[in-house]
């Protein structure tokens, strides 16, 4: 098992901050909570963040403005969590790039909902299925978890992260150079990931020597198979 999808909370009540990361936290969700829109772009541009839980009443951004700044830089779901209850706030807020819109007073099993449907629509727009299963491997990208023949797999984050990109686009090469770019950004080298994409097949092929999953093409990139 992977580490949980991380849930930013952006929030400048302390009681709902707490009472968040305790319910979050009992439904298998990492989480890290800011009191300001400042905090939260800051947060977000320096963690991988899976989903940002917003308040639209901040003390220094309006709520709208956090959104567009994240927009501008990120595609990671926003679900908006506010007491204002007006049609125009939420239209608003869904048109600066919000996913989804939760009013206060809320229950957690409709914001647990809300939650995974943003992930979902996140991942159907990048073109990939929320569960992809092939010739014994299953990776619940919502979830973030990996199995071979139903046996749990575990990842660590930077493993995960390389296969997951993978599965986003299965049947497809990925260029060396696309891995490197979308996960160590400036950094990184070919020997890393040859190093890392080593690791991820000695935990999920039957044969690490002569994979069926991760597939190299050489001198251009990986390509995961696709059981038709």
């Amino acid at each position: 098992m992977t580490a949980a999808p991380l849930v930013l909370v952006v929030d400048d009540d302390p009681a709902i901050r707490r009472l968040l990361r305790t319910s979050l936290g009992a439904e298998g969700y990492r989480t890290r909570d800011v009191a300001s829109g400042d905090a939260a772009i800051a947060a977000v541009w320096a963690e991988a963040v899976d989903v940002v839980v917003l308040d639209l009443g901040l003390p220094d951004l309006d709520g709208q403005e956090v959104i567009r700044r994240l927009r501008a830089q990120t595609a990671v779901p926003i679900v908006v969590l506010t007491a204002r209850e007006d049609e125009r706030a939420k239209v608003a807020a869904l048109d600066a790039g919000a996913d989804d819109y939760v009013t206060k007073p809320f229950g957690m099993a409709e914001l647990m909902a809300r939650l995974r449907a943003a992930l979902r629509h996140r991942l159907a727009q990048e073109g990939a299925a929320p569960v992809f299963r092939s010739f014994g491997l299953t990776v619940d990208l919502v979830r973030r978890l990996v199995a071979r023949e139903g046996v749990p797999v575990h990842l660590s984050p930077r493993e995960y992260d390389i296969l997951a990109l993978l599965v986003k686009h299965a049947g497809r090469v990925v260029t060396h150079r696309q891995i490197l770019g979308q996960l160590w950004g400036a950094g990184g080298d070919v020997q890393q990931l040859r190093v890392y994409v080593r690791q991820v097949r000695q935990k999920i092929e039957p044969d690490p020597e002569r994979p069926v999953h991760i597939l190299t093409e050489t001198g251009i990139g990986y390509r995961l198979t696709v059981e038709e």
